[in-house]
């Protein structure tokens, strides 16, 4: 048996604590994403209608949660240092990041700081309204992570193959950025009457109830970076990158709407399928005849 020297020793004792040190890097991605949150929330609280950037500011902090939730599983499975610690601390960051702060932005935004011009009791039964709709999209986004954390091999109602191309659906984090993208592409300002209101308050049962549903929602899972010509993804990312960098506010809001909207297509195109009735035997015998 061949004897370690020293200075072997020290080589393998040195990259055993690199070793270590690696699975502290996705969790600091992780611990971002609960300032984020927590910032967000932080920020919602102090909005006004005199200081409307405080709105705007907590859903850029969503969205920065948003890119720090997408790097940490990424970076995780790049390195192999997932682990059961981790993924549970990404699940209470994502309580707090996705579910509390957009639901608390989506109500002082859309509900809380309505005018008091317009009639009392109705301004009273929006903001009850909203406050009953905004505690929705929470459970429904805590409901979609203890779903996501038990599931083995979960099946979208609009079948398709078995694999990580989609989420069973619309991710927590989609909906919280559907959320911020709104707020963001209104420059914080509230919403000031009460069609929109309830136009919003729609739009929050609407996340909520996608974010539970079975529906099919593109995962990004499948981008390979290592692959042999990653130079459309560059160029594709450099786009995005730029138009939101220049754009934010329009770029954030369309990416955030046909996200959503992606998931309701699906469904559709599946239902219209479905019934289609089949054309009969002796039709296609007939259209294949040469």
């Amino acid at each position: 048996m061949e004897e370690l020297t020293p200075r072997r020793r020290e080589s393998d004792r040195t990259r055993g604590r690199f070793r270590k040190g690696m699975y502290i890097l996705p969790s600091l991605f992780t611990t971002a994403n609960i300032a984020a949150g927590f910032y967000a929330i932080l920020q919602t609280v102090h909005g006004s209608w005199a200081e409307p950037w405080h709105m705007d500011f907590a859903a850029k902090a969503i969205g920065f949660a948003v890119l720090f939730d997408g790097l940490d599983g990424r970076i995780a499975r790049m390195t192999h240092t997932d682990s059961d610690f981790g993924r549970e601390l990404d699940s209470l960051a994502d309580v707090i990041a996705f579910g509390v702060a957009p639901a608390l932005l989506a109500w002082m935004w859309g509900f809380h700081l309505l005018p008091l011009t317009m009639a009392a009791e109705l301004h009273q039964k929006i903001t009850e309204l909203g406050s009953v709709a905004c505690f929705a999209f929470l459970m429904a986004g805590a409901s979609r992570l203890a779903r996501f954390n038990i599931a083995k091999n979960p099946q979208p109602s609009n079948p398709g193959r078995p694999g990580k191309r989609y989420f069973v659906g619309m991710p927590i984090p989609a909906g919280a950025g559907v959320i911020a993208a709104m707020v963001h592409f209104s420059s914080g300002m509230p919403v000031s009457s009460w069609w929109t209101a309830m136009s919003w308050l729609m739009m929050v049962v609407v996340i909520g109830y996608l974010m539970v549903s079975t529906w099919r929602f593109y995962s990004f899972k499948d981008i390979d970076f290592r692959s042999r010509r990653p130079f459309r993804l560059i160029v594709l990312f450099g786009v995005v990158g730029a138009s939101i960098w220049f754009f934010s506010r329009p770029a954030l809001f369309v990416i955030a709407i046909v996200y959503m909207a992606s998931g309701v297509l699906w469904r559709l195109q599946w239902i219209f399928r479905r019934k289609t009735p089949p054309a009969p035997p002796a039709y296609r015998e007939a259209s294949q005849t040469p």
